[in-house]
């Protein structure tokens, strides 16, 4: 991703890992081969690895830098957390990439969590003489306190849920909290003119988007209301790791018809280099437009 700008903010990208990942059938609930395929030909090619038939997929933080302050929009799978392949990523291209930013840890004012899945906390916390502690001294983490709640119970349940059981709550969250980092807010948080979020439930039980906006322009951090532009052209198909697949749907068909033609530039986390994108409609459906 090359570094944007909206009027006094700069915008750029942290990765963990990209490349090809996962087969959309394997990824996407009532997922139709040939209907994916037909999509699949009309896209720009960065998205597929037809060799493979697997989906180009990235994990990266987003950095933002205002006149005020320094923020990262979600922290990737993080390191030492012991998880099973897929998710043993390699610590050094994270740490070389927030290295190659000019950063240090103590230089994070704020980091926002999207939702509470393993890929968008892991770098909220490291392992220091046993205990798990938040990486960003001096930073305030801002979780959904809905959600944040929501994982809490899954976890005091043993229940393993997608994206958000085993030892995720436990050691990327909850830590946080203990700490006193932590800024547990609702849908309405605001924390100036230039950061806002936008409820957008479904894939977790309180995901929101987070709204940058700076002298009349907009930019808005999906997280993983979409992993894939696939589902652009089907709104309807929700993945595997959705907490609730319908409401998951419905949250996507509005934030398209909200955003369709209004010149709002998207930031998926998992979409591959260009990532920031423009939505365009299409009929009943609608196209993602890499910003080149």
């Amino acid at each position: 991703m090359k570094q944007l700008t909206i009027g006094d903010v700069t915008i750029t990208s942290i990765i963990e890992r990209d490349g090809p990942w996962r087969k959309p059938e394997d990824m996407f609930v009532g997922y139709d081969p040939e209907v994916g395929k037909r999509h699949l030909a009309s896209m720009d090619s960065e998205v597929f690895d037809w060799t493979s038939g697997r989906m180009v997929i990235t994990y990266q933080t987003f950095l933002v830098r205002t006149p005020k302050h320094t923020i990262l929009v979600d922290t990737c799978t993080g390191e030492d957390k012991g998880y099973p392949p897929p998710f043993d990523f390699p610590k050094k291209p994270w740490l070389d990439g927030f290295a190659a930013a000019g950063l240090r840890f103590e230089d994070i004012d704020y980091v926002f969590c999207t939702h509470l899945h393993i890929d968008h906390t892991g770098w909220n916390t490291m392992l220091r003489d046993g205990r798990w502690v938040p990486t960003f001294p001096r930073a305030k983490y801002i979780f959904h306190k809905g959600e944040y709640a929501a994982w809490e119970e899954s976890n005091r349940r043993g229940e393993n849920r997608p994206g958000g059981g085993g030892n995720v709550w436990g050691y990327n969250c909850e830590p946080i909290v203990k700490a006193g980092q932590a800024l547990l807010v609702d849908d309405n948080y605001q924390l100036d003119d230039t950061f806002s979020l936008t409820p957008t439930p479904g894939h977790s039980p309180c995901h929101c988007c987070v709204n940058i906006r700076s002298r009349g322009q907009h930019a808005v951090v999906i997280g993983d209301l979409m992993h894939h532009a696939l589902q652009c052209r089907e709104p309807g198909w929700s993945t595997i790791f959705d907490w609730d697949a319908k409401e998951a749907e419905r949250s996507r068909r509005k934030f398209l018809n909200d955003t369709a033609g209004t010149n709002t530039f998207v930031l998926p986390i998992h979409f591959p280099t260009p990532t920031t994108g423009l939505i365009e409609a299409d009929g009943d459906r609608f196209r993602y437009k890499f910003v080149r």
